[in-house]
């Protein structure tokens, strides 16, 4: 099991620790976000994975470039960084009671996600919890200098309620 919580002061060095390891898989040469910075940022969609009930740390999930406003939203970018001890059917359980969640609370229209397109795990992850891949940006950005296309993957609410109705 896994819930969802908001960041403390106890969790920052492992969110540190992370978020440096993993961060070339995450951002792109432009971003500069700190954890730190990062967390204040897209406060407060931001949230620790906890495990549970053993409390341990698995990892981080967080919304941003949220289309709408603090009261309706219509859109936004889904994010997450997991250690790899829990990748794979831990990290898939995780992401569609994510979604789920999200969808019941914060009620957007559709959630995206930018994914590299050498990314085949997470690309995977997302299919696994009904994301489809709407497109393609060719050149989109730069990582490690070099110039990087992105692929869009989203869900939509309707599809989403459709899909999980059983």
């Amino acid at each position: 099991m896994c819930k969802f919580v908001q960041p403390r002061s106890e969790h920052l060095n492992f969110l540190n620790h992370l978020h440096q390891k993993y961060n070339n898989n995450l951002e792109d040469d432009y971003n500069q976000d700190t954890i730190a910075g990062l967390i204040q940022r897209v406060s407060p969609f931001f949230w620790v994975i906890i495990t549970f009930p053993d409390k341990i740390p698995a990892g981080f999930v967080y919304l941003d470039n949220i289309k709408g406003n603090r009261s309706t939203i219509h859109s936004c970018e889904i994010n997450t960084c997991f250690s790899p001890e829990f990748w794979g059917n831990y990290t898939k359980y995780c992401a569609k009671i994510f979604i789920s969640n999200c969808f019941k609370k914060l009620k957007p229209t559709k959630i995206k996600a930018l994914v590299y397109p050498q990314n085949h795990r997470v690309k995977a992850i997302l299919e696994s919890s009904g994301f489809k891949k709407e497109a393609e940006l060719k050149s989109e950005t730069l990582k490690n200098g070099k110039l990087q296309d992105i692929e869009i993957y989203s869900v939509y609410k309707k599809d989403y309620e459709v899909r999980n109705e059983n």
